[in-house]
């Protein structure tokens, strides 16, 4: 983390990008501690946004180039298992796309959302919507509290 608070703004776009990719990293640690070194808050939320965004999308487009037998042959993974999950990504696809900013469950969203090919439109619209939101309390909480 050293590494990419030494960098900066880029250093933030970079693990931002990352952590909303299959990669294990943190950009929250980031950008709390660019925060706390006063760089400017509006900067860095859009910059963590825009970063984690594109990390976003760059999970739903792996998705969205995936294919059944792929699951099968690499992944192991029973086809009726993930007709049934197809059902409720589905059902509420849209609404799951505001949620790809959790840990560890939202780069299996991302995923998930680009291979059954949920409506780009909205899911990037509330894809940005829930990362922007994310960033944004977690600036006023190092602002106001830490």
């Amino acid at each position: 983390m050293d590494t990419f608070i030494h960098f900066g703004y880029v250093g933030l776009f970079l693990s931002s990008f990352l952590a909303s990719t299959i990669v294990p990293l943190s950009a929250d640690v980031v950008l709390t501690a660019l925060v706390l070194l006063k760089f400017n808050p509006w900067v860095c939320l859009i910059i963590a946004t825009g970063g984690n965004f594109l990390g976003g999308l760059t999970s739903y487009g792996l998705g969205y180039i995936g294919k059944w037998e792929w699951l099968e042959k690499y992944f192991k993974v029973d086809r009726q298992k993930v007709e049934n999950f197809q059902k409720k990504i589905t059902k509420y696809g849209i609404f799951a796309a505001a949620f790809a900013w959790l840990p560890f469950v939202g780069d299996l969203i991302a995923i998930s959302l680009g291979f059954f090919k949920i409506r780009p439109t909205w899911v990037f619209i509330l894809m940005l919507t829930g990362r922007f939101l994310r960033f944004f309390v977690i600036i006023l909480v190092t602002l106001y509290f830490i």
